[in-house]
């Protein structure tokens, strides 16, 4: 049995305790307190037995020309054991309930066409690719 749990300001000792490759890197905690500190980033766990097993983050999206807010989402993380079980199909559909709930008009998320497991995700709660889709240019700053 797994819990999900949208993380607040006061949850940062949630994440001391993750499983192997659910992040792509180490947690840094002093990270982590800002984030969770700023109403508008989202950050929902799955866990088992006191283990965060998997994620999704999103960000509550402003715009000047948009007359509702948008959710954009970030990233999904399982661990590999715990893949394959419907976990980030359930912490996705928590978090449009969240942006839904936050008043937002749509929700939003970019994967590379290659990566399987998220294009079905997306595809299994009704997201509609755009074709051609768009492309991502990184920025090391």
């Amino acid at each position: 049995m797994v819990d999900i749990k949208l993380l607040g300001p006061n949850d940062s000792e949630v994440l001391s305790n993750v499983a192997p490759d659910v992040f792509d890197d180490p947690i840094d905690f002093s990270t982590t307190l800002d984030f969770l500190a700023d109403p508008r980033h989202c950050l929902m766990v799955v866990m088992d037995e006191g283990v965060v097993v998997g994620f999704i983050s999103a960000l509550i999206y402003l715009h000047p020309d948009k007359s509702k807010p948008e959710l954009w989402i970030n990233e999904v993380g399982i661990a590999p054991s715990h893949q394959g079980r419907g976990i980030g199909k359930m912490l996705l559909r928590r978090m449009l309930e969240s942006g839904q709930q936050a008043g937002c008009a749509e929700a939003w998320v970019l994967t590379e066409h290659n990566n399987d497991a998220a294009m079905a995700l997306y595809r299994s709660l009704g997201g509609m690719e755009e074709v051609p889709g768009p492309a991502m240019f990184t920025f090391k700053l």
